[in-house]
C-alpha cells in the first residue's frame, strides 16, 4: 500500500518548480475515445527545443529556450527585457498507462501528446461459495 496513492496525471510531488514556470508550461488535460489528451501551450518554442519522456510511470515535459546573444543586442540599450528565457520542465503521474505508444505533435506553439489507456485484462477470479 502506497503513503501517497498515485493519480493519473497529477504533478509529482517531487516537481517543485519556480512560479515563473508555472506561467510557462500551462495544459489542458482531456480523455477522449479511450485516450488521455495533453495540450500545452509553449509559445516561441521550437520543436527541437521541446523533449517528452515516458519513464517508469512518469511522463516529463522539457523545454528550454536559450538567450541568443548576438552584436545587435550588446548595441542596444534596454529599458525593460521582460521574455524568460532557461530550461523548463513538468512530470506528470502516468500510472498504468501504455507509455510505449504516446504521441506528439508540436504545432503553432501548441505541444499535443495523446497517451493512449492500457487495455485491461481480463483478470478475475470467481471463488465459489460453499
Amino acid at each position: 500500500m502506497e503513503l501517497f496513492p498515485r493519480r493519473i496525471f497529477d504533478d509529482s510531488l517531487f516537481d517543485l518548480v519556480p512560479a515563473r514556470m508555472e506561467n510557462t508550461m500551462k495544459c489542458d488535460i482531456y480523455e477522449k475515445e479511450g485516450n488521455y489528451h495533453i495540450e500545452m501551450d509553449l509559445p516561441g518554442y521550437k520543436k527541437e527545443d521541446i523533449s517528452v519522456e515516458a519513464k517508469d510511470g512518469y511522463l516529463t515535459i522539457r523545454a528550454e529556450k536559450k538567450n541568443e546573444v548576438n552584436e545587435e543586442d550588446e548595441e542596444r540599450n534596454y529599458i525593460r527585457r521582460e521574455r524568460s528565457y532557461g530550461s523548463y520542465e513538468r512530470t506528470f503521474t502516468l500510472g498504468d498507462l501504455d507509455q510505449n505508444n504516446i504521441d506528439a505533435s508540436f504545432t503553432d506553439g501548441t505541444l499535443k501528446i495523446v497517451v493512449p489507456k492500457k487495455e485491461e485484462a481480463e483478470n478475475k477470479t470467481y471463488i465459489e461459495i460453499k
